[in-house]
């Protein structure tokens, strides 16, 4: 309590109220699994939409494997996140699984066969390499169109004070082309050099003022031959140099990324060297600039000299490079081009199994894979759409135990399994007759939908769709209503027609069934996790339950190091009552009264002197949730004129 030492009046803050708990959200989706670019380590994005997709992981364009014979693969991934929102999904993280050409990570790339061992398209100029590009993923999409766009301004040179020359329009740090009175005056100008203007303080003059310089700055080293702006004389030039970039993929026309007015100074605000780097200090750098520039040119005027020395695109007959160009066209503003390409990207091998796992961190404690989604607590669903299609030496159930075995250890978490493609439904009996958990339900078949890419009919795992038809029916209806009798919007049909009679073979191994309906359209026709333990038989009773501990899990966390008295019990007893009885009244529960839906004991009867002397607090609850109403029975039978019943 508050110390009073000297007579006064205090004023002090109580709470009367009780502790509340809030529900916890249980439609956020986790996928993993290959996509064409994107980052393959660290915590993953948060996706709200397609285009936050496309934008990251590129599109939906088929993958192309090295190690496969079939060569190019539907991207499952990208076709489940398509699926995935417009069934209803508001939430979605995905973490990239990708298997590199070369195995060992600290080995150089090597280009073999069109094909950079990392994946990663890159183009490199000088030899030794003065500017290396390189995509800042590996993956096909990294194959990159690049246009450079250099402009060179007008005059920035003001000379209205002979003994004070200054520069109006350039900042520190830019590049520019300079020229003396002598060349400048010349007919045709004649000469000129690139340099970098750097701000400093004239002693001569006691003011700021500009220099020009073409050495590699060195922290506490005198500049060398540097010329002040009085040397170029009364009319000398100096006009700024800049450049913009524009990357777009390669051989297809679209709208391009554009960074406008770069410059090439590393010191630079925006320089070249700050807005590609490898090592950003910004996210959204990392996430949407999909190029890495690097150089071991120091300064600005080196990089430049080097880059508008490349071949201009200018029509007609140009002078042969692009600064050449540029000089010819005056002070017009002109713009001059060119033009490189990435290449060497790859999809690399086919991801296994160690792939989807995942490592637990490179040097910088970067996750890949299922354990990058270990540090996000508000994924509640799992998936990892095309894991189940087979080919070659892909072992689909490996990834399904991974799903598994991550759900388990996490425990709030509930995997949507695929079946494999192709089977038939005693096959699919096989496959589920290997998997027994409560923390994972099997949809079976595949879904038959119209690809936008191809514009042709093509058969995707279920899961994508089934993880947003959950999604949708924790918003609309609740979690815990079962996500079964629920239309899947995409879809034009299922790689089989399943009827009644394999429905009654399948639905009581736990094996949900999407399944047509005449007039009804295409539907989620089952509700049944993978487990043999018939008291979790139920989907819904499985979320419903994780729900429940995952809320009051992180709405009694101030009840930690409280003293462990009766105070303290009848606080979280009475906090766990509020919780559960708002279910009841939410029809989440089964109960005409609130003590036949729900109980919460915390007091001596839950607690043993062992248990206070060790600092525990044991508090014991139970709930009588809905099971959904599978079977519809209704008994009918002939009634006569004179019964009386």
């Amino acid at each position: 309590m508050p110390e009073y030492l000297a007579p006064g009046v205090f004023v002090e803050e109580v709470s009367f109220r009780q502790k509340t708990i809030e529900g916890v959200s249980t439609s956020t989706t986790g996928f993993v699994g290959p996509t064409r670019f994107g980052p393959v380590t660290g915590e993953p994005e948060l996706l709200t939409s397609f285009a936050d997709f496309e934008r990251i992981y590129s599109g939906i364009d088929q993958l192309e494997w090295v190690d496969v014979s079939t060569g190019r693969m539907h991207n499952y991934i990208a076709q489940a996140v398509r699926a995935y929102f417009e069934e209803g999904g508001k939430r979605l993280y995905v973490a990239r699984a990708y298997d590199a050409l070369e195995d060992d990570p600290a080995a150089e790339p090597a280009f073999s066969a069109g094909r950079w061992s990392d994946g990663r398209a890159r183009w490199t100029g000088g030899s030794p390499p003065d500017v290396e590009i390189v995509a800042r993923y590996p993956g096909a999409a990294g194959n990159l169109r690049i246009t450079f766009v250099f402009r060179l301004g007008q005059n920035v040179l003001d000379t209205n004070e002979p003994t004070v020359p200054s520069l109006r329009g350039a900042a520190n740090y830019d590049v520019v082309f300079a020229r003396t009175e002598a060349e400048a005056t010349d007919s045709p100008p004649s000469g000129g050099e690139l340099c970098w203007i750097e701000r400093y303080f004239d002693e001569g003059l006691q003011r700021d003022t500009f220099r020009l310089r073409q050495d590699d700055p060195q922290p506490g080293v005198d500049p060398v031959g540097a010329v002040g702006l009085g040397d170029l004389g009364a009319r000398g030039t100096v006009q700024v140099l800049t450049v913009s970039v524009l990357v777009g993929p390669m051989g297809r026309f679209g709208q391009d990324q554009v960074w406008q007015d770069l410059s090439f100074h590393p010191e630079h605000r925006r320089a070249l060297g700050n807005v590609f780097a490898p090592n950003p200090t910004q996210r959204t750098t990392e996430l949407y600039v999909p190029l890495v520039l690097t150089t071991g040119l120091g300064n600005g005027a080196a990089l430049a000299e080097f880059l508008a020395g490349q071949t201009s695109l200018a029509p007609g007959s140009p002078p042969p490079t692009i600064l050449d160009s540029l000089v010819a066209a005056g002070t017009t503003d002109a713009a001059r081009t060119f033009r490189i390409e990435l290449i060497g990207g790859n999809d690399g091998n086919r991801p296994g199994a160690p792939d989807y796992e995942g490592d637990e961190g490179d040097a910088d404690g970067r996750k890949s894979g299922l354990r990058a989604f270990e540090d996000l607590e508000d994924i509640s669903i799992l998936a990892a759409p095309g894991s189940s299609h087979a080919d070659g030496d892909i072992l689909p159930d490996a990834v399904s135990r991974l799903l598994i075995s991550h759900c388990e250890r996490m425990r709030y978490r509930v995997a949507v399994l695929d079946s494999i493609n192709g089977q038939t439904p005693g096959e699919v009996r096989e496959t589920r007759g290997r998997i027994d958990t409560t923390r994972a339900a099997l949809y079976y078949p595949w879904v038959r939908v119209l690809d936008p890419v191809t514009e042709t009919e093509i058969l995707l795992p279920p899961s994508g769709f089934v993880a947003g038809i959950y999604a949708r029916n924790d918003v609309e209806r609740g979690v815990h209503k079962a996500p079964a009798n629920e239309p899947v919007h995409l879809a034009l049909g299922f790689e089989i027609l399943l009827n009644k009679a394999q429905q009654e073979a399948l639905n009581p191994e736990g094996i949900n069934c999407l399944r047509f309906f005449e007039g009804r359209g295409f539907r989620v026709w089952g509700a049944r996790t993978t487990s043999s333990d018939p008291e979790w038989k139920y989907l819904n009773v499985r979320r419903y339950f994780a729900y429940l501990e995952r809320s009051i899990d992180k709405g009694s966390q101030w009840a930690v190091f409280e003293p462990n008295g009766d105070a303290l019990w009848g606080n979280v007893r009475r906090t766990v009552e509020d919780f559960l009885f708002n279910e009841w009244k939410s029809n989440r529960l089964l109960g005409l009264k609130p003590e036949e839906a729900f109980f919460v004991r915390c007091d001596r009867t839950t607690m043993t002197l062992n248990d206070l002397d060790n600092g525990r607090l044991v508090c014991l609850v139970g709930v009588a949730p809905l099971r959904p109403a599978e079977f519809v029975i209704f008994r009918i039978g002939q009634k006569t004129a004179d019964n009386r019943s």
